[in-house]
């Protein structure tokens, strides 16, 4: 970290259905059977074919500087094992194309729910601290390649992020 760059630390509140309303949904267990309803995930995947995988993260620590989003699809995430994990997100905003700085937070996440992401919020993560973590992913099969948008801090503001 350079002498003119800034750390900020965020704290991480523990996700819920509520605080999380405005960056999409948290998703936890429900009984086989139950109708679909507003506590399961709605997704938006219309605009090619989905991909769910599993990918594995090593070492990720909980520092960031930058911050991505997707704006044809809902994402989902959640670890496996049962492992909790954190995540920095932003609302969407469709007016400007980058985050806006004072609606950055940050949310830690238990192993047992899954997080949709609304199509558009920023996000940075997972971080983790646990050597590695697995988690699926539900996305589109061209997410990355095509609908892959980031912000670095650092250039913008020479900042860099903590959750804690």
């Amino acid at each position: 970290m350079s002498a003119s760059q800034t750390l900020k630390q965020l704290k991480a509140e523990w996700i819920t259905p509520e605080n999380f309303q405005r960056y999409g949904q948290v998703i936890f267990a429900s009984q086989d059977g139950k109708s679909f309803d507003q506590e399961d995930a709605h997704l938006n995947l219309q605009n090619g074919i989905p991909r769910f995988y599993i990918m594995r993260l090593h070492n990720k620590g909980t520092k960031f500087h930058k911050i991505t989003r997707h704006i044809q699809c809902t994402q989902c995430l959640g670890s496996l094992e049962g492992k909790d994990w954190f995540m920095a997100v932003c609302p969407p905003n469709n007016e400007i194309n980058e985050p806006v700085l004072e609606e950055i937070s940050a949310f830690r996440i238990p192993g047992n729910s899954f997080i949709k992401l609304e199509v558009g919020t920023w996000h940075a993560g997972p971080y983790f601290d646990h050597d590695f973590v697995d988690f699926y992913n539900l996305e589109l099969s061209d997410t990355n390649v095509v609908d892959h948008f980031t912000h670095d801090f650092i250039k913008s503001h020479q900042l860099e992020f903590e959750m804690v």
